[in-house]
């Protein structure tokens, strides 16, 4: 049997309006529960995501507590000196939080930016993968973001380069929304610069020269396992506009990021528009999803972030799934971060702990 905490959404809402709890710096109680036979975490999606198991979890009291809560976030962290994984709830102000999604870049989706043959690398570096990556977009993330937008502030995802001419009528950034004339163009625009690029680059070596002395060293100095430069995805690849994933039904008032202008404008305008909590979701998780403008790393040093595990998917090669490297790479975030899952965030009046 599980044991949950009692505290409850409507509870809570309750004691801020009775002035039970106030909305100001409190003490903590960090007092540890153990929960017995626990379900594992992450087990909604296992194709994707292999399930997170471990030897103790514990149950702590909720963390973050707003005025007015209407978003329940229920997540976990790992810590070594507790010997185990920590749970807690956690009661959110949906208003005041953002959903982003880290690089949904739309490769090999149908709208013309695909992957260079025969030997060019992209995103999850083989079509293949990226049809996967595509799959787990469509079924896990879409709907997920689908599901709170009205209620949160903002839904945002994050692209490499900056706001070229072409993404600047598509897609609404910092600066401002284009209109939907300027969208119709935009999309003509990128149809045809994508349309226009020769997909085709230089073939494997056929030969490599290997020295007597050091011949693994010459190998993998001229055939490295990822070259995603100039030879094998021809010049200017890089430089075409990135659109966003087509398996995601974005909407006009979602907002780019740009990944070259850097942490600090996407910092402000989070706070300009009242943000204090991230939902984050999004690729790679070993990757981009930490260590770019929109990663955790930058969102966690000013924001309440929680990483929706399974909303995430990790590189995975050598392998012909990502089950247990995007794994790896949560059970490693979890040290300093916390972890949720879709199924555990919960707008009140759907599903939101009663």
């Amino acid at each position: 049997m599980r044991l949950i905490h009692p505290v409850s959404v409507l509870a809570l809402s309750l004691a801020f309006a009775l002035g039970q709890v106030a909305a100001q710096d409190r003490v903590y109680a960090n007092t540890l529960k153990p929960l017995v036979n626990p379900a594992p975490l992450l087990n909604d999606h296992p194709e994707f995501l292999a399930p997170v198991r471990e030897t103790a979890r514990f149950e702590a009291p909720p963390l973050v507590m707003d005025e007015g809560a209407n978003l329940s976030v229920r997540a976990w962290r790992f810590s070594y000196n507790s010997r185990g994984i920590i749970e807690m709830p956690n009661y959110l102000k949906a208003s005041d939080t953002a959903v982003i999604m880290v690089h949904p870049w739309g490769i090999d989706d149908g709208q013309g930016w695909r992957t260079p043959e025969p030997a060019g690398v992209c995103d999850f570096c083989t079509p293949l993968k990226n049809k996967l990556a595509s799959r787990h977009t469509r079924e896990v993330i879409d709907p997920f973001l689908t599901s709170l937008r009205g209620a949160v502030a903002l839904t945002l995802f994050s692209l490499p380069g900056t706001e070229d001419p072409i993404r600047k009528k598509l897609y609404r950034s910092f600066r401002g929304k284009p209109t939907p004339g300027q969208r119709v163009e935009g999309a003509r625009e990128l149809r045809e610069k994508l349309a226009s690029f020769n997909y085709q680059g230089k073939p494997l070596p056929a030969t490599l020269k290997l020295s007597a002395r050091s011949p693994v060293i010459d190998y993998f100095r001229q055939f490295p396992g990822l070259d995603s430069g100039a030879g094998y995805n021809g010049t200017g690849f890089w430089d075409l506009p990135i659109p966003i994933c087509g398996d995601i039904r974005h909407q006009d008032d979602d907002v780019v990021i740009y990944d070259a202008e850097g942490y600090g404008p996407l910092r402000d305008f989070l706070k300009k528009n009242h943000v204090r909590h991230v939902l984050l979701t999004g690729y790679a998780t070993d990757m981009c999803y930490c260590k770019t403008t929109a990663g955790y790393e930058n969102l966690s040093k000013d924001f309440n972030v929680f990483l929706v595990g399974d909303a995430s998917m990790a590189t995975f090669p050598a392998n012909e799934s990502p089950r247990h490297a995007t794994n790896a790479a949560l059970s490693f975030a979890a040290l300093n971060q916390l972890i949720t899952q879709v199924s555990w965030v919960k707008l009140s009046g759907k599903g939101a702990t009663p």
